[in-house]
């Protein structure tokens, strides 16, 4: 019988930890989906209903590239909006388009259910024990806590690097060596060294940006268009808040906080990330940040909802705040002409208050 091959939808540097899940907990094939192109989110849209989100299309086309790159089995996890619908929906036009494969639901009911996840992984290994499964889902989430903590210095600092591209390598670097065996609470603290002997030229009070919005488009840095790597071209250090860390740990905890602190303009949850990012708005305004920029994939419902609420509290706070919303005809120049201008009017806006 041949081996299976296992795959799952791109989303940021979280591939490398879901591939090491994958590869101790099972006895499967690990198959990375091809990078995301503009292949990909044309492939998705071809199959796809016209008025779902951007998410559900970047992962079909993951999905049917991976499929013919050999996958037979597909892993999904999605909750949090409709989104927690969207396996079943994948999964039939898949089906309809004559794949054989079989679907991996790591979701129960929208959220992510510990028993669940082991039962659906029973399935493709008989033999995996419940002691086995925790050790590496715990280590797995471990690494995905060590490169968010990374991501987090990089962003604040990849802007005022003195040798170009040496965030990067060092990233692509420490990727590679936690996925390889070895202690990776060690690794961690070995790379967070090197990280801060980077060499930066960076001013004591540098232009801040914070990045807020939808959790796909912000994690998935293709599907916003490199907007972090374009903001860092212009010496800018950036706040973003939503990681796997943050979704997956600490959301659950920090919710009755966030409408204390935003109960003047919200007082109920707004759906998936929509009341997090009314409360980020003011934390930024606390922290000083320059200014705001607010990113979703076109027609998604909770930003949609959360976006006037946003718009009143930087009006009060005479902060600058951008949107973009991005669906598969967004145009690349067109981001990057609006950053511009975004840029130059919070330059020498900082300039007059300083």
């Amino acid at each position: 019988m041949p081996r299976p091959v296992i795959s799952f939808p791109h989303l940021g540097n979280y591939s490398y930890p879901i591939a090491y899940f994958f590869k101790h907990i099972t006895t499967a094939e690990i198959l990375i989906a091809p990078p995301i192109t503009k292949k990909t989110i044309e492939i998705g849209s071809k199959y796809s209903p016209d008025f779902v989100c951007l998410p559900f299309k970047y992962n079909l086309g993951n999905f049917i590239e991976a499929l013919e790159e050999g996958a037979t089995i597909l892993a999904q996890a999605g909750g949090g909006c409709r989104y927690g619908c969207y396996g079943e929906v994948q999964e039939q036009i898949l089906k309809d388009l004559g794949y054989n494969f079989e679907f991996l639901s790591l979701m129960d009911n929208g959220k992510i259910n510990i028993l669940t996840i082991y039962k659906s992984l029973k399935k493709i290994n008989n033999h995996l024990s419940f002691s086995k499964y925790i050790y590496y889902l715990l280590k797995t989430m471990l690494m995905i806590y060590y490169i968010d903590k990374i991501e987090n210095y990089i962003r604040l600092n990849i802007g005022f690097e003195k040798n170009k591209g040496s965030f990067k390598k060092l990233e692509k670097e420490m990727l590679n060596s936690f996925s390889n065996k070895g202690f990776l609470t060690y690794k961690y603290l070995k790379y967070k060294r090197k990280f801060k002997k980077l060499a930066i030229i960076k001013p004591k009070k540098p232009l801040k940006i914070g990045i807020i919005g939808e959790l796909y488009t912000s994690m998935e840095q293709f599907s916003s268009y490199f907007i972090e790597e374009e903001l860092a071209k212009f010496n800018i250090e950036v706040k973003r808040f939503t990681n796997l860390t943050y979704l997956l740990v600490k959301k659950r905890y920090v919710t009755k906080k966030m409408l204390r602190d935003v109960k003047k303009y919200a007082s109920y949850p707004l759906g998936a990330d929509g009341l997090d990012n009314v409360a980020r708005c003011k934390y930024l305004i606390k922290h000083k940040y320059n200014g705001i920029i607010h990113i979703k994939p076109f027609g998604c419902t909770p930003e949609i909802g959360a976006m006037p609420i946003i718009d009143k509290i930087c009006k009060d706070y005479n902060i600058p705040i951008i949107y973009f919303s991005f669906d598969a005809q967004t145009s690349d120049e067109g981001i990057k002409t609006r950053l511009e201008a975004l840029v130059d009017m919070l330059k020498e806006r900082k300039r007059k208050n300083d």
